[in-house]
């Protein structure tokens, strides 16, 4: 296993992830930038008892969760920022909207479903946050409900 080939592989994924917590663009990529670290120097410890992506998911969760603990930079309730100044002028608003609707889930939900929209299958995101695959699986149908009926909301006021 190649640390270039997983950098490029994963880049994009980890900090959609990142962006999922922090919901600002330049938290994330540092965030991200950071989990490559922590990957490069536990590559040689990788002993393949799980896929990689699952390992690399956990490690940028992880990650994720310890660096909000440690800067407490964003409570719960707020954003840190407007979401259209955080994120590539490119995308589309119903990204933008997405991402904030997101970043006002609790951090475990937002793991969970940031997971969910890289196409992690059920079972990895289980093993990824600790939680039973029927757990997971009640999650994501009821945050699937939920985003929905916050993004009606939000495209209201739009």
């Amino acid at each position: 296993m190649v640390f270039e080939d997983i950098y490029r592989d994963y880049w994009n994924k980890v900090f959609r992830i990142c962006m999922g917590y922090v919901n600002d663009r330049d938290l994330a990529k540092d965030m991200a930038q950071e989990t490559f670290i922590l990957i490069w120097r536990k590559l040689p410890q990788f002993r393949n008892e799980s896929a990689v992506g699952t390992w690399i998911y956990r490690i940028a969760s992880n990650n994720c969760l310890r660096q909000i603990e440690r800067s407490n930079r964003m409570p719960k309730t707020e954003l840190p920022e407007q979401i259209e100044d955080t994120l590539e002028p490119d995308m589309e608003w119903q990204s933008r909207l997405l991402y904030k609707c997101i970043a006002e889930l609790p951090e475990t939900d937002r793991i969970i479903i940031s997971l969910e929209l890289e196409d992690v299958k059920q079972a990895e995101i289980a093993k990824i946050t600790g939680l039973s695959e029927s757990n997971v699986r009640v999650k994501i149908f009821r945050l699937k409900e939920k985003l929905t009926q916050k993004f009606k909301q939000y495209e209201q006021q739009y």
